[in-house]
């Protein structure tokens, strides 16, 4: 099967699984840009997936002598570790394949998804003003969800990009699309640069029309994500009688 270069450093399969797993991926970053813009602006203004922003926040709520500021980082960055830690064990010693996600990535995103279901509970029980404890319970969980992705991403191997930190993506983007006239830059970054504003801005467009059930976008886009993904595997499973790696 043939590979196209990926931005990341990575590689990327053509044909219909590739481009499933391309799909997912920017699903996977549109629901990352929704928990961000829920995040920031209702739960202590810190974020869940972006750890150095995170680092920094820390350091000037530190600074400032500002004791929730300084709560609401270490529970993001305490929920972030943990989600990747977990994933990190689920998938220890496994290697992504360029044809479809490993078993135990999916399950791992599985999982992200019930934390997700939770949290949309949590926020529409809370008709979508929840009192500090709650915001505290939800912030801890939404970086937990976000480490888990990225992990999941991680372990997903060459079949995968990163989608809730896209810094080092931009960067390797502009690099390889002005300073090496030889390469060609991925098309698919651009979608996931849009993905990840179209799910911010939808997250808070839901959340003014109705506040209740602006936790439920994450857990939507997430599910179609990994119902997209599962395509390629249930595909090679088909053609390889049921065999493939966990």
């Amino acid at each position: 099967m043939a590979r196209q270069g990926h931005t990341d450093g990575s590689t990327e399969p053509d044909g219909e699984p590739g481009r499933a797993l391309r799909v997912a991926v920017v699903v996977l970053v549109a629901a990352s840009g929704a928990v961000e813009a829920i995040s920031f602006t209702a739960l202590d203004h810190v974020f869940a997936g972006v750890m150095t922003s995170n680092l920094a926040l820390l350091g000037m709520a530190i600074g400032r002598s500002s004791g929730a500021g300084v709560t609401a980082a270490l529970l993001a960055l305490a929920g972030f570790g943990a989600g990747a830690a977990v994933v990190a064990w689920v998938t220890h010693g496994r290697k992504g394949v360029p044809a479809y996600w490993p078993p135990r990535v999916l399950l791992c995103l599985a999982g992200e998804v019930a934390l997700l279901a939770v949290g949309a509970g949590v926020w529409a029980a809370s008709g979508g003003a929840p009192g500090a404890a709650a915001r505290d319970a939800l912030q801890c969980g939404a970086a937990l969800a976000m480490g888990a992705q990225a992990a999941a991403m991680v372990a997903a191997g060459r079949a995968a990009a990163p989608t809730t930190y896209l810094t080092g993506t931009l960067a390797t983007y502009i690099v390889r699309g002005v300073g090496r006239a030889s390469a060609q830059p991925d098309r698919w970054v651009p979608a996931r640069f849009g993905a990840l504003i179209a799910g911010a801005a939808a997250a808070l467009a839901l959340r003014r029309a109705a506040p209740a059930w602006a936790g439920t976008l994450p857990l939507v886009l997430v599910t179609a994500a990994v119902l997209t993904a599962c395509g390629p595997l249930l595909a090679r499973r088909s053609a390889t009688g049921g065999r493939t790696g966990t």
